[in-house]
């Protein structure tokens, strides 16, 4: 069973930068995909970006510009810089990851989250 740690939450000004970062128990290469999306409360969780394993990328478009997906293989561990911060990217953010197991087909793996305030 594979899981997923997020950390580098965390309280932060308007216009600031974090940088959040997502460790994986097992190796990432076995992963399609490894992706963040984060959730307000009361609403459905939202797609941020995906990182595939040949290292391609894709941002939603509130994020667009702002945060930058990235890789390292030998830590297992996957990061999301957010520059510019605004008050609306305050949320939960998750971290999660695609698989493809025999007879099971596509698995997908979550975080637990870690909170991301942004203040005006």
């Amino acid at each position: 069973q594979v899981q997923l740690v997020e950390s580098g939450g965390g309280l932060v000004q308007a216009g600031g930068s974090l940088r959040l970062s997502c460790a994986s128990s097992g190796s990432i290469f076995s992963f399609r995909a490894m992706g963040w999306y984060r959730q307000v409360p009361g609403k459905q969780r939202e797609w941020v970006a995906t990182i595939t394993s040949s290292g391609s990328t894709n941002y939603a478009d509130p994020v667009k510009g702002r945060f930058t997906i990235s890789r390292d293989n030998a830590k297992n561990t996957v990061y999301l810089q957010m520059n510019s911060l605004k008050p609306e990217d305050t949320a939960v953010y998750y971290c999660n990851a695609d698989t493809i197991v025999p007879v099971a087909g596509i698995v997908t793996y979550w975080g637990q989250g870690t909170q991301v305030t942004v203040s005006s």
